[in-house]
């Protein structure tokens, strides 16, 4: 039920192209669970391509009629990096590789993250803070720090229930109704728009990631995951990229202690992430 729940998330979206209005993908579980427990091992999925018969000549692997080749290059896109790199004729080698289906995968580990989080208590969001020029306002300090052990029913969880019902996943419904505009402008005009999103993580326990070693850092880590996505081309976490312009006692978060509320910063320009 997890897995479906993200599934229909996943097929939402104003604007959506016609080939993706296809996509209509379930995972079924094909190993590692028993009873509807998992059983300690690697957890298989296997997600059904309905469109697979369809191309059961033109991707065979055997020699034989293989179709017309694809020679138009996308700029944006591995087409001519990896005909290139690998000799091949036909780009269609390249961009089933490289497409964003892959990320369907994602959606479904994903999922199972989500089952394996929740009774920690820990709870990860995300929002469009902008689409092309327009802009959503900042969340406020408050809806992207929450308090420890907050549950989705605490103040933070209504904003993002709001933000699910949302044709753009916009937190704020007026700006939404701008981006819906210039998504219909563009489609109008044969052109896209580029866009910006904000994940949030709440109940995050000290510790995770490490400050010792550079492969096991969680930012580190954070940011190659999200990089390896096809579209996106910059990754921040707290101010980002702004800090460079900011001076350092603008630019780090002031370690408090009480008695009552233990460790804590106070603010959050390092995301919540320091030293790894």
């Amino acid at each position: 039920a997890g897995i479906d729940a993200q599934w229909a998330r996943r097929e939402q979206g104003h604007g959506r192209s016609e080939r993706q209005k296809m996509e209509r993908d379930r995972a079924e579980i094909t190993g590692g669970v028993r009873g509807g427990l998992s059983l300690g091992g690697p957890i298989a999925l296997t997600i059904a391509n309905r469109v697979w018969k369809d191309w059961q000549t033109r991707m065979s692997v055997t020699a034989g009629d293989l179709g017309e080749e694809v020679t138009r290059l996308r700029p944006g896109h591995a087409d001519l990096a990896g005909a290139l790199k690998y000799g091949h004729d036909d780009v269609r080698n390249v961009l089933e590789r490289a497409s964003a289906r892959e990320t369907a995968s994602r959606v479904a580990v994903g999922a199972l993250a989500d089952c394996l989080l929740a009774p920690f208590g820990m709870y990860v969001h995300g929002h469009t803070v902008s689409i092309g020029p327009v802009s959503a306002p900042p969340l406020p300090e408050a809806y992207l720090v929450g308090r420890p052990g907050a549950s989705p029913d605490s103040g933070w969880a209504h904003l993002w229930q709001e933000t699910e019902q949302s044709p753009v996943r916009c937190a704020d419904a007026a700006t939404a109704g701008r981006m819906v505009g210039i998504i219909d402008e563009a489609k109008a005009g044969g052109y896209t728009w580029g866009g910006v999103a904000q994940v949030v993580a709440y109940n995050v326990p000290v510790g995770l990631g490490s400050h010792t070693q550079w492969d096991r850092r969680l930012d580190a880590a954070l940011s190659g995951a999200l990089m390896s996505i096809p579209s996106v081309k910059g990754v921040e976490i707290g101010t980002g990229f702004a800090a460079a312009a900011s001076p350092g006692n603008q630019a780090h978060d002031i370690i408090r202690y009480g008695a009552n509320e233990g460790w804590s910063h106070g603010s959050n320009r390092a995301g919540g992430i320091e030293g790894g």
